[in-house]
């Protein structure tokens, strides 16, 4: 997820993308850049990291123009670095593209493109849609995206510039979103409103497919046939005050919304016709030969990802898998060869402990892959290949979209392995993707859907001491994770448990003064879950149950009830844990707490 701006009229273009582009760096801090028109061609300029370190760049050698495009960047094709940073520009020096996405069939567009002679200059898929743009160019700007969008497949947002227009900005979205800024004498474009708000609060938000052409004079929208359309104009009442969390109160509301669309980026391009597509990893067969053990090394939230990642690896590539707190095993003496695999997760990629106990198992020839949604961080750039979640930039201290994405990347992993190796079966890979297709739209419904009951059990419960969450295989990890999502915001104590082991201990917690948050779903372990939940009732205990959709029994045992929509037992831990989530927040406001910036905590753990 990255930003764009940009703007035309009679200010100096850099000062209002820098604005921009500060109001978007959430979005993306990877690195930056501007392009802007001075009046014999396109001035670009990058800097790698944070928008300051282009503000520098700037300083010691401005760029003047009242035309230009600019952009933050979150990595997801090539490591951070200034030719890997946007905007890009074509071979001829005439045209500057920036880009929001993934374009999914680059390699096939940039290998057509070398064999005519095209000279890349980047890693990027990027880099492909300036060059064709380039090659397609015959004085008209608009006319050559139509021509080459024709060709593109994938999501992104783009804004295009040209030299020999240098009055006018070309934009399209498709899957990313762009909004037009509309004002007097000028326009502006951004991935968000609150790039315009210090400038305008009437907007336009581009329809899926559309493309704008935006000079000094006005704004002219058209269809990917080049047919005029009308633009709704909307007058936002967002504030500047609000404006980087998009109107939610919290970047942690924020990004739980955004997980529909997190879910799909980490899907899009990794499943087709019912298969999935692991050839980022270049990994097959042959290049697994001898592998007999997996273990994956994680901490925190990636940890529980990591517990679900267990029970997949094991039913589907039928390889015993052990999951490891990275902390933990650095100081271990586990058995480290080249028959072991090694997966470290990490939504930063500079977890210290993961990081270390990555280089211990290198050192002693394991073989080592990641799941991480940093791309260019530490642990991509030492492990043999990654499986990037590509979930955005994650704000909020308490993992809400990162861990969503892990366990949908964990499905794609396992699955993806298993049919290598010829252990999961052609109706199990069609029946679990079919599944991971449905499931932006099902996390979407949970969203839309006002979930009562978690909001009645935030407000009766906040001021207990203590919650209980309990589920059973896939579902353990998602109590675990529950649990630890509370006692990060909340600052109330919570503990995570198998349902098996009520009977060994938990029980005796049980009262009338506090919640067991028992995890349901259909599936293998369901009925003894609800075994669990009417021993927690003969207690005279208080249960939320998270069930099934249309889970008579849950809706007769339960004092609050909380339903998710019908999926693949696999894929439930991914739905289930949503509410929760919800729970948390909902709970930690009610209390007053700092839900983005919990005490004691930080987003990222770089040291031991």
């Amino acid at each position: 997820m990255c930003g764009i701006v940009g703007y035309v009229g009679p200010r100096e273009a850099t000062e209002v993308l820098i604005e921009g582009l500060r109001r978007l760096e959430y979005r993306g801090y990877d690195s930056a850049g501007v392009a802007v028109m001075n009046g014999s061609g396109i001035s670009v300029r990058k800097a790698v990291g944070r928008l300051s370190a282009l503000e520098k760049e700037l300083a010691s050698n401005a760029a003047h123009g009242g035309l230009g495009i600019g952009h933050t960047r979150w990595a997801t094709h090539g490591a951070p670095s200034i030719a890997n940073s946007h905007p890009h520009v074509s071979y001829d020096g005439k045209l500057s593209v920036i880009h929001n996405g993934i374009i999914e069939n680059y390699r096939e567009l940039k290998n057509e493109l070398i064999a005519q002679g095209v000279k890349f200059a980047s890693d990027t898929d990027t880099e492909v849609v300036a060059h064709m743009v380039a090659r397609e160019f015959k004085g008209d700007l608009l006319q050559a995206l139509a021509a080459v969008l024709k060709r593109l497949r994938g999501a992104y947002a783009l804004a295009l510039c040209h030299a020999e227009q240098p009055d006018r900005i070309v934009a399209t979205r498709r899957g990313s979103p762009l909004v037009v800024g509309l004002g007097d004498g000028e326009n502006f474009l951004a991935s968000d409103v609150p790039a315009l708000l210090k400038y305008t609060r009437r907007v336009i938000y581009l329809e899926e497919g559309q493309i704008a052409e935006l000079t000094s004079a006005g704004v002219e929208l058209f269809d990917r046939e080049l047919k005029p359309v009308t633009g709704k104009e909307v007058l936002t009442d967002l504030t500047l005050d609000a404006a980087e969390k998009e109107g939610y109160e919290h970047f942690m509301l924020k990004e739980i919304h955004e997980q529909p669309r997190a879910l799909a980026e980490t899907i899009r391009g990794r499943v087709e016709g019912g298969r999935v597509d692991l050839g980022e990893l270049n990994l097959d067969a042959e290049s697994l030969k001898g592998v007999r053990r997996i273990a994956i090394v994680a901490c925190g939230t990636s940890l529980y990802s990591g517990m679900v990642g267990k029970y997949l690896l094991e039913s589907f590539v039928k390889l015993p898998t052990e999951t490891w707190s990275a902390s933990e095993f650095r100081y271990a003496d586990p058995v480290i060869d080249a028959s072991l695999l090694v997966i470290a997760v990490s939504q930063s990629g500079e977890t210290a402990d993961t990081l270390e106990a990555l280089r211990i198992c290198k050192q002693q020839g394991a073989r080592t892959l990641a799941i991480c949604n940093v791309m260019g961080s530490s642990i991509p750039r030492i492990v043999g290949g990654t499986l990037y979640t590509r979930a955005g930039p994650e704000i909020g201290v308490a993992s809400t979209k990162a861990y969503t994405t892990q366990l949908a990347a964990f499905v794609l992993l396992a699955v993806g392995i298993g049919r290598m190796l010829g252990s999961t079966t052609q109706a199990d890979e069609a029946r679990l993707v079919a599944g991971l297709e449905q499931l932006p739209r099902q996390v979407n419904e949970l969203l839309t859907d006002d979930i009562v009951a978690v909001k009645r059990c935030a407000k009766r419960y906040k001021d207990v001491f203590n919650f209980m969450y309990i589920g059973r295989h896939y579902n353990y990890p998602t109590a675990m994770e529950g649990a630890l999502k509370l006692k990060e915001i909340s600052y109330i104590h919570a503990e995570g448990y198998a349902g098996g082991e009520m009977k060994h201990g938990p029980l005796a917690l049980v009262e009338d003064t506090f919640p067991t948050i028992a995890i349901a779903p259909h599936g293998r372990t369901r009925e003894k879950m609800v075994s669990n939940v009417q021993e927690v009732k003969a207690r005279k205990g208080v249960v939320v149950m998270v069930s099934t959709l249309g889970d008579e029994e849950a809706r007769e045992l339960a004092d609050y009830l909380i339903e998710i929509p019908k999926c693949e037992e696999e894929l439930s831990p991914i739905l289930a844990i949503v509410p929760l989530q919800l729970l948390a927040y909902y709970t930690a406001t009610q209390l007053g707490r700092d839900v983005d910036k919990p005490r004691n905590l930080a987003k990222s753990v770089t040291v031991e």
